[in-house]
């Protein structure tokens, strides 16, 4: 047996996609292991680590990555990454290159660190998470409109949802309470790819970073993407930076959660650091 297994989705159906997948099944020393629906990949992850395997490789977007970090956790088992899906926003994050060849050169070296892992309730999460907005978008974007538009079918479902009357949400953290219309939470620094929404955050300082939008329209919230691009958006009065170890959120509306986005669940959610890590395979510095 090899020491690295390869968990990868085999149900895209583009020219692209295909070709992505025959050059990553050319990689040596390792096993793949295509999944088959919804969860595969976290059960063969738990599976890999009892199985003895080193590194498990996700091979896929921030969705597929969840469900493989949801299997590892807590383990001593290495986390690499072969970024192929429509958003690769912990990619991006880590530094690693978007050519899988040269991705595949870094997982072999085995160069790691560790990180936090964050949590929503029982959910892990490595990047991001959302409550209001994102999660509404990523709920309202098909699958079929990823494949054909990519990110522009993020943009797309926004603009529908732009409309809307946003909920009103309840933000507890360190004591204080706060209300808002739209939560960000970051353990990195990195939202929907090249934007720096928490440009603050640490993988490794214990601590999550919350933005708050107060209760405005989803159209006001679009206004601040100009002062996220400048990285001014924490200092916007409608808009509250934090950081802390924990944070609730809770609405009297039925709110969806996304994690490394993918609808995960609905509020009420507690956010918290745990106490388990995660040992990701990094580039040599």
């Amino acid at each position: 047996m090899t020491d690295i297994l390869v968990i990868f989705n085999p149900a895209a159906r583009s020219e692209k996609a295909r070709k992505t997948w025959e050059t990553i099944e050319r990689f040596p020393r390792c096993t793949f292991q295509p999944t088959t629906g919804i969860g595969h990949a976290r059960r063969l992850a738990k599976e890999a680590v009892a199985s003895g395997y080193k590194t498990v490789v996700a091979a896929g977007g921030d969705g597929t990555i969840n469900e493989v970090v949801n299997g590892l956790a807590g383990s001593p088992v290495a986390l690499g990454i072969l970024p192929v899906g429509t958003m690769n926003v912990f990619a991006t994050e880590l530094g690693l290159p978007g050519n899988l060849e040269k991705c595949w050169k870094i997982i072999l070296a085995g160069h790691t660190r560790t990180i936090d892992l964050a949590r929503a309730n029982k959910q892990y999460f490595v990047q991001l998470a959302g409550v209001g907005l994102d999660a509404q978008v990523v709920e309202a974007t098909s699958w079929e409109s990823k494949k054909s538009l990519g990110p522009l079918s993020y943009l797309i479902s926004a603009a529908q949802i732009a409309a809307r009357k946003p909920p009103k949400l309840i933000v507890e953290a360190d004591g204080e309470v706060r209300e808002g219309s739209f939560v960000l939470v970051g353990n990195g620094r990195h939202y929907g790819g090249p934007l720096q929404f928490f440009n603050r955050a640490r993988y490794d300082d214990g601590k999550l970073d919350v933005l708050i939008f107060k209760n405005i329209g989803y159209l006001d919230i679009a206004r601040h993407l100009a002062t996220i691009l400048m990285g001014t958006h924490g200092d916007q009065p409608d808009v509250e930076y934090l950081q802390t170890a924990r944070a609730e959120v809770r609405s009297d509306e039925d709110v969806p959660v996304e994690c490394d986005g993918e609808v995960v669940m609905k509020v009420p959610v507690v956010f918290r650091i745990s106490s388990k890590k995660l040992r990701v395979v990094v580039a040599a510095t």
